[in-house]
């Protein structure tokens, strides 16, 4: 059997980018915002139900000048499970990550957590939509507001996702979302952060170009973070299959969900009932009576050529960068390393062979 990855790029069909590529080639525009560029940026805020945004070529990037573009200074609330980036994207503009635990079922920033946490240096929540299933915006939002705080949503793994009908993106003062190869959506290295209005977009632009308002003007100390017209191009190209490779994830995720719902000792993702979700990910949960642990379990697999992912293990508290932090503390953050030590998520992507599942829940189950 070939290796079966956690996820695999989903790229259309080769001969279907050639002429974009040939287009690109003879223009000889590569980046600084090109007719790929600008068409894209307008077609992707089409898709996702938003009004503004401002394309990046990655989302640590674009995490990075969110912050900034907000003015982010002192201490900042988020969550220690999710990936490295989120917390990164803080020391690189000089704040104070402030770790705090995690709601245990939907694995997302607990709310009531948050409010314990804010002191007169807080100036900002950065939560997590982790595996792509909504946080408690509503919640969050009700505590940004009474303690006059800017929310900033790390949205990776949320493209495309709906509660009630609305995109999540809206939520927050931003929302910034990754277009890396392991995305339900890809642009080869991408990102995006979505915006309230036009003032704070143009401010994002100005601080992903250098800073630069014009030829020699310069109104900020901007970063390099432009999207080029090749990632552009693709990304032109996947919004016309976007729907066709969500449908296919969802029949992944239905084929697990129907093959192991009677293991007790496994839990699945609880999507919530209003939640149109994109099937990002396929995390369970191995509960502490199946037969062997969590890591006997991805050692076995990995043994046939099943490569899951420990998604998120360690914490990102546990790194030797933030473990000295106060909020790092075991006791502090008792649910996110819980979950940490006995999730697993699943292979799921559009060309998983139905065969391929019964073959990884056999496994599970033997």
């Amino acid at each position: 059997m070939n290796d079966i990855h956690v996820t695999e790029p989903f790229l259309p069909p080769l001969e279907d980018f050639l002429p974009s590529l040939q287009k690109i080639w003879h223009s000889r525009r590569l980046t600084n915002g090109g007719p790929f560029h600008e068409q894209f940026e307008k077609e992707l805020a089409e898709y996702l139900g938003v009004t503004h945004l401002s394309l990046f070529a990655n989302g640590t990037l674009a995490l990075i000048t969110a912050l900034q573009a907000l003015r982010v200074t002192g201490e900042v609330i988020t969550t220690p499970y999710s990936f490295a980036a989120t917390a990164h994207s803080l020391l690189w503009n000089g704040l104070q990550p402030v770790f705090v635990d995690i709601d245990p079922l939907s694995r997302n920033i607990n709310p009531d957590k948050i409010e314990e946490a804010i002191t007169p240096k807080t100036t900002a929540i950065l939560p997590v939509h982790c595996y792509g299933i909504p946080c408690d915006f509503q919640r969050i939002g009700e505590i940004a507001d009474t303690y006059g705080l800017k929310v900033i949503y790390d949205a990776a793994h949320a493209f495309g996702v709906t509660q009630n009908g609305q995109s999540i993106l809206v939520n927050g003062d931003l929302s910034v979302l990754s277009f890396h190869a392991t995305k339900v959506f890809n642009t080869f290295e991408g990102g995006a952060i979505i915006c309230p209005d036009a003032k704070i977009k143009q401010r994002i632009d100005y601080l992903k170009n250098f800073g630069f308002a014009g030829e020699t003007t310069v109104v900020a100390p901007g970063i390099n973070g432009k999207m080029n017209e090749f990632s552009a191009a693709l990304g032109l190209l996947q919004l016309k299959h976007i729907d066709e490779a969500l449908r296919l994830r969802a029949e992944v995720f239905r084929h697990y969900a129907e093959r192991l719902k009677e293991a007790d000792s496994i839990e699945m993702a609880a999507i919530p009932a209003d939640t149109a979700w994109n099937y990002s990910y396929c995390p369970i949960y191995v509960k502490p009576e199946h037969p062997v642990s969590r890591d006997e379990l991805y050692a076995r697999m990995k043994e046939k050529n099943i490569h899951p992912r420990r998604y998120f293990y360690p914490l990102i508290s546990d790194f030797p960068m933030y473990r000295a932090h106060a909020s790092a503390a075991v006791g502090n953050l008792r649910h996110a390393r819980a979950v940490s030590d006995r999730i697993l998520c699943l292979p799921i992507y559009p060309s998983l062979k139905p065969e391929e599942v019964d073959t990884i829940c056999d496994l599970i189950q033997e």
